[in-house]
Parts: C-alpha cells; sequence; structure tokens
C-alpha cells in the first residue's frame, strides 16, 4: 500500500542516536527510520519510538545548556553540537506571582520560549528537524508555515550554511514577513489561509527530491523537539512535573510532546510518577479542538480560521485527536477566548510580569484566566503555562489598544500639567 506523494533522502540514515524505528500511533505497525510521515497500513501518523541509553539527571546537567542536553532523548546525530545550529532552548522559567494575584492563583510559572533564536519555540523544533534532515541526505530545509516556524527555518538553514525555501499566508503579519526574508533564501507568499500552504508544500515535496520539508516529510522527528520543553519544565522546577500545564494549540504537536516528555521522564525515573493535568488553550476564531473536546467528540471537525492569533490559525490540526487523549487521559481540558480576550491576556502578562508575548501567549493567559473562573482548574495547585513566542511579532494585533499616558512640551511645567506625579 503507498503513502501518498514520494519522498526521497539521499543518503541512508547512520546515526540518530536513541530513535530506533518509526511506529504508526493509530495501528501500530513499525518501519524502519526514514523520510516517512505516514503508515503504509493505515494511513495513520508516524512517530519516533526509541531505545534510550542510561540517562541520568547528572548527565543532562553536564551537557550544553541548549536542547542538545537532551540529545540521548532526541533523534538526532550523537555529535549534533558539532554541526553549525543555533543551539535553541533553556528559556527562562518565570516565577508569575503578580499574574498569579491577579488571576487568584496560589504558585504560577511562565515558561517563556520568546527568548529563543528568533524568539518562538519554532526553534526547537526546527534544529531536531534539520540535525535528523542533514542525516537523512536532505540538502534543502523546508516549510509551509504560520510565521514562526518560517522564521527559525529560514535562520536555521543560514547558520547551517544550506538553502531554505518557506511557504506562508500572503496576510501574514509583516513582522514575520520581515524576520524571515531578512536571513535570505527562498521566501514565497501564497494567497490562502495555512491549510492551503500546507496542502501545496505537500505536493511541493512530492516533487522535489532533496526537500526536507519539517512539518512533511521529516514531520515525525521536528514534532519531537517539541519535547525538550516538558523536559526543561521539569528540571527548571528541581526534577518534578507540575500539578497543571497549560499550552496553547495550534496543530497540537506541542501540547502532546510535553505530555510525551513528562512520560519519558517518569519511566527514566529522572521524576517522580505523579498525577498532572494537561489544559489546551485555542482562540475562538480557530479553534476546532476546543469545540470537539466540549461537544464530547473524538473527531476534529476542520474549521475556517479567524484570529487575530495567526500562529494559532491552523483549521485542521494534525494532531487534535491526540490533544484530545492527554487532556482526557489527564483530566484537563480544552477551552478558547476571544480576540478581545487574547488582547487583553497579553496585556495582562505585559503588565504583571514584564513578559511581552505574542498573541498565542494572549490566548494562553486568557484561557488560563477562563479556567480559573469556571472551576475546570484548581487555583491552589502548582500551575506552568506556556508563552511561545514574542510580541514584537504580532504588534497589529496590540497597536490599537495601547498608547503613551502623556505628549508634553519638555518643560517641567507641561509635565506637572499633566498630573502624571
Amino acid at each position: 500500500m503507498g503513502e501518498g506523494p514520494r519522498f526521497m533522502a539521499l543518503t541512508p540514515a547512520t546515526d540518530l542516536g536513541p530513535a530506533t524505528a518509526l511506529t504508526c500511533r493509530e495501528c501500530g505497525h513499525t518501519r524502519e527510520l526514514g523520510p516517512h510521515y505516514a503508515c503504509e497500513e493505515c494511513f495513520g501518523p508516524l512517530e519516533i519510538s526509541y531505545d534510550f541509553a542510561d540517562v541520568t539527571r547528572a548527565s543532562i546537567e553536564a551537557g550544553p545548556r541548549n536542547i542538545w542536553r537532551y540529545r540521548g532523548l532526541l533523534p538526532v546525530p550523537g555529535n549534533v553540537t558539532d554541526t553549525p545550529n543555533t543551539e535553541p532552548g533553556l528559556t527562562r522559567l518565570v516565577r508569575a506571582d503578580q499574574l498569579a494575584e491577579a488571576l487568584g492563583l496560589q504558585r504560577l510559572w511562565v515558561k517563556d520560549d520568546s527568548g529563543n533564536p528568533t524568539h518562538s519555540f519554532k526553534d526547537r523544533v526546527v534544529a531536531v528537524a534539520l540535525a535528523a534532515a542533514r542525516e537523512l541526505g536532505f540538502k534543502v530545509l523546508a516549510c509551509p508555515s504560520t510565521g514562526n516556524l518560517a522564521n527559525a527555518v529560514a535562520a536555521a538553514a543560514a547558520r547551517a550554511g544550506i538553502r531554505s525555501a518557506v511557504f506562508v499566508p500572503s496576510n501574514l503579519e509583516s513582522q514575520k514577513i520581515i524576520t524571515t526574508a531578512v536571513y535570505g533564501g527562498t521566501f514565497v507568499t501564497v494567497d490562502g489561509n495555512y491549510d492551503d500552504v500546507n496542502r501545496l508544500a505537500s505536493e511541493i515535496a512530492g516533487e522535489q527530491d532533496g526537500w526536507a520539508f519539517v512539518n512533511v516529510n521529516v514531520r515525525p522527528y521536528y514534532a519531537e523537539g517539541s519535547k525538550t520543553l516538558g523536559y526543561e519544565i521539569a528540571e527548571q522546577l528541581g526534577w518534578r512535573l507540575p500539578d497543571q500545564i497549560v499550552v496553547p494549540v495550534a496543530s497540537g504537536s506541542q501540547l502532546t510532546k510535553i505530555d510525551k516528555a513528562f512520560q519519558e521522564f517518569i519511566r527514566l525515573g529522572l521524576v517522580e510518577d505523579k498525577p498532572y493535568q494537561v489544559f489546551g488553550a485555542q482562540a475562538a476564531g480557530c479553534g476546532p479542538v476546543a469545540a470537539a473536546f466540549k461537544a464530547g467528540h473524538d473527531v476534529v471537525r476542520p474549521v475556517k480560521p479567524d484570529t487575530i492569533a495567526k500562529s494559532l490559525a491552523i483549521g485542521n490540526p494534525a494532531d487534535g485527536p491526540y490533544v484530545l487523549d492527554v487532556v482526557r487521559r489527564t483530566g484537563g481540558a480544552v477551552e478558547d477566548v476571544t480576540d478581545a480576550e487574547v488582547v487583553e491576556g497579553i496585556r495582562l502578562l505585559a503588565r504583571t510580569e514584564g513578559i511581552f508575548g505574542e498573541t498565542a501567549g494572549g490566548v494562553t493567559v486568557g484561557v488560563l484566566r477562563k479556567l480559573v473562573e469556571s472551576g475546570a482548574l484548581d487555583p491552589s495547585a502548582e500551575t506552568v503555562i506556556i508563552n511561545s513566542g514574542d510580541g514584537l511579532k504580532t504588534l497589529d494585533a496590540i497597536s490599537s489598544s495601547v498608547a503613551p499616558s502623556a505628549n508634553i512640551a519638555p518643560t517641567l511645567e507641561a509635565f506637572r500639567a499633566a498630573d502624571l506625579a
């Protein structure tokens, strides 16, 4: 049985670390490692299976201060640090006491991934995809993107000295257009939404040998990069898991891989096995997973995105059903918020903790507030939320709602008259 478009690597894989095979998430069929993303038996999505060596807290702590401290848990070559890469990860975990007080929580942390090289969590997944793609023999790093991934792919390819090919919706935020184009490479805007762009990229990938579309033909490797968020949270909390975590949902892969990271740390004895709840956050203008959760469905019905949170505007999320599995297994939920609540979430995070998050961060803060108010989330339990990107990338969303306190002449009298003291 075939598996759709043909994807060809130029050379066979020789070293992908602890990765041993690709396993179907639906039927369990396994196949050899390679540039495959769909099961040849049932067309289900493939993910990486592992045979982990002796990974300890000490071995991780002795590693570099980036995601490669976890290379023994990722599908990358053992010498991954020897080749030029953007070295993302180990971003700060911020104790958010003022935001907690504003929302009625007792212990709250913000995992602030805006500190990555291109200012979003996408640097993590791209770094892993690039390392695997080079080992598989690919020569071009490519992607369809809602913006942050475009930035990360273009930057990572430039750093690695290879060509990039990036495809985005033409109505993308101007900040993300500029911060992709600056790295050079092939950069194409497409008249359509992300799902249109993704479909086009899949068709192009079927014709272009040697092109690694990070979220298409090497998606199983790419997705594993999100595990490093979960690893870091556990390590930064002192080798323990939080009670609750709220994660923004676009494709849904970030949420499912954070859960996978927690489960791997438990199995390896790196953290104590304990219950934890996972919550998903979506924008109401693109909330197919939230809608399915609230309706009690197992199938996620695609929608046409209409939201300012463009980095989350994936109307047909590939991991949507698996998000439902995780939140239901852990006793969590998936909630959504309006664009107005997204803006308020951005402003609340900024004025309480000095963190300027992009629209996805506003979604997460807005959903956190809603979960607390509805009683779905325990305000006394230790909670972590993800800020996945920098607010400088989505200025249009916030520009009309903020302004200077006053405009005055350069005199003391003018200052006094403005009553700003």
